[in-house]
């Protein structure tokens, strides 16, 4: 063996070289910073062929300043969406209390699966994960929880609980044969069908109950079908709740959707289902749970208190609730991934335990305290608990408050100015969030009218057709006129999640996920309709 060039490799990549890392972290802090004045990027060219064919390989040793080479140009061309004119859909830009967070953790690695693998991170994720508890199901006594790969395998880990529970030993057993349900509504996010799929219930047994106009869960429509599974025998494992809807945020009635699950299982005798609540987007109005609206000390704008009133009072429902998903990278403007699942009490985890003989190499795990013993991943990286407990603690509540609030408000603001336009309707004008999904079609058209024809069924199918389509086509018109510069990104849903007489409603879309955003911006985006013909 050379033992001089292994030692030079060492060196180099093993030893941590402090002026080469941060000589090139300013190199990449240059270019965001380059990136900050430039207008949102759109779809760059690619060529999936080339990479696939040059996968380049180095066959020396090399440095730093190759590894940086080597992934310079895939960084450049990655938008960090820190456009304020980015709102296409539920992303923004990240925060830099969380990128501290990111790289303490990053230089550690730890796994969070045992305290041999992690020591302290391991103590980090309970706090991230009470901390987040508490504000969401408001000093709920026993919490705890994980952070995941992402929202969908959080909603995995609460349809696994619920089959469970309906259904126990099928961790060893599976389900042999047995028909088991999960209910979601119809706005919904898609991975629920994932999980249906992944979980074996399959994905015809995912039964989606319609919403009303907000895109909230219809409680009448959940009791009778709820009834009628009972009546037939089915078991139901879960009813998996959102608040904040992807398109529309939709959120439905925590309060009654609990109660009636436990009412109607308890009249047949039944297990009730495990209820689950999606709120990866919506968990941020908890934020508001304890804001003094009568001295309003951040001075929310008036016409937006009744709003965050209404949130307050909805986000109750969580204390009433099994578990809940949450994704930090999203309204926390933290780093993928900072998913979390999170219960509601500490006994419901045990439905996904081991046994210790079952992870020989894990034999020092502890119950109390070791996640390795009921997770999904074996391998399971920090970035989560870092980035959460770096953000809450370096923007603080207060902060948090004033980002949502603005988000709200500049929502508000688009909607009103949208509605004041007679061929433009809001299909979400008493919505909470920052979402606004409307419909743009040509001069002359009265759009608030059309809404309402099909939602009296009095309208036929080809004239609905020919309104959708010459609402996409204005859609691509704008995106084709746009000057990137000053006008916003928005983007277009084939569904937001409402479907009167059973077919789903289009709709442009503008998420107001980037603080910087401004009213300005707003008027650009009025001003590019009215331009429309």
């Amino acid at each position: 063996m050379n033992s001089e060039q292994l030692q030079r490799l060492i060196d180099t990549f093993f030893k941590c070289p402090k002026e080469s890392l941060v000589e090139i972290f300013r190199e990449l802090l240059g270019m965001v910073e380059a990136e900050n004045v430039l207008p949102p990027g759109g779809l760059m060219s690619r060529n999936y062929e080339t990479a696939q064919a040059n996968p380049e390989i180095h066959s020396l040793p090399g440095n730093l300043k190759d590894a940086r080479d080597a992934v310079l140009p895939f960084f450049w061309g990655t938008d960090g969406w820190n456009s304020p004119l980015h709102l296409e859909n539920v992303k923004g830009p990240t925060n830099y209390a969380s990128m501290v967070g990111a790289l303490a953790c990053l230089l550690k690695n730890p796994n969070l699966c045992v305290d041999t693998y992690c020591l302290r991170s391991n103590e980090l994720e309970v706090k991230a994960i009470t901390a987040l508890a508490n504000l969401i199901f408001y000093h709920t006594d026993t919490p705890w929880g994980v952070f995941t790969m992402g929202g969908t395998i959080s909603n995995l880990y609460a349809g696994k609980i619920g089959i469970e529970k309906v259904c126990p030993g099928a961790m060893q057993k599976g389900l042999t044969g047995q028909r088991i349900v999960g209910i979601v509504s119809e706005a919904a996010h898609y991975s629920n069908k994932t999980l249906a799929g992944w979980l074996g219930i399959g994905t015809d047994q995912l039964i989606a109950i319609e919403t009303d106009a907000q895109c909230s869960m219809r409680i009448d429509r959940l009791e009778q079908r709820l009834d009628e599974l009972y009546r037939e025998g089915v078991p139901v494992a879960f009813v998996i709740a959102t608040f904040g809807t992807t398109d529309a945020y939709g959120v439905d009635d925590l309060e009654a959707i609990h109660r009636v699950i436990h009412e109607i299982a308890a009249r047949y005798d039944r297990p009730a289902p495990h209820l689950h609540v999606d709120a990866a987007i919506g968990w941020t109005g908890c934020f508001f749970s304890e804001y003094d609206l009568s001295k309003n000390p951040l001075q929310i704008r008036e016409s937006l208190l009744p709003r965050v009133e209404k949130l307050q009072s909805l986000a109750r429902g969580f204390r009433l609730v099994d578990s809940v998903t949450i994704d930090f990278h999203k309204m926390g403007w933290g780093h993928y991934p900072s998913s979390a699942f999170i219960v509601n009490r500490r006994e419901e985890l045990t439905y996904l335990l081991r046994e210790k003989q079952e992870v020989p190499y894990f034999s020092e795990a502890d119950y109390r305290h070791d996640p390795a013993l009921f997770t999904l991943e074996c391998s399971r990286p920090a970035l989560g608990p870092y980035c959460v407990m770096a953000s809450l603690n370096g923007i603080g509540l207060q902060g948090y408050q004033l980002l949502v609030a603005r988000a709200m408000e500049l929502a508000d603001y688009l909607k009103q100015r949208l509605e004041s336009l007679d061929n433009c309707m809001v299909l979400n004008i008493d919505n909470l969030g920052p979402q606004v999904v409307f419909w743009v079609l040509p001069k002359g058209r009265d759009a608030k009218q059309i809404y309402q024809a099909i939602l009296d069924g009095t309208i036929k199918q080809d004239a609905t057709d020919r309104y959708f389509s010459e609402m996409k086509r204005l859609f691509d018109k704008r995106q084709q006129a746009i000057d990137p510069k000053v006008d916003a990104r928005l983007s277009y849903t084939n569904s937001i999640g409402f479907r009167p007489g059973g077919r789903g409603l289009p709709a442009w879309k503008a998420v107001f996920f980037h603080p910087g955003t401004s009213e300005a911006d707003v008027d650009r985006i009025v001003a590019s309709i009215e331009d429309l013909v």
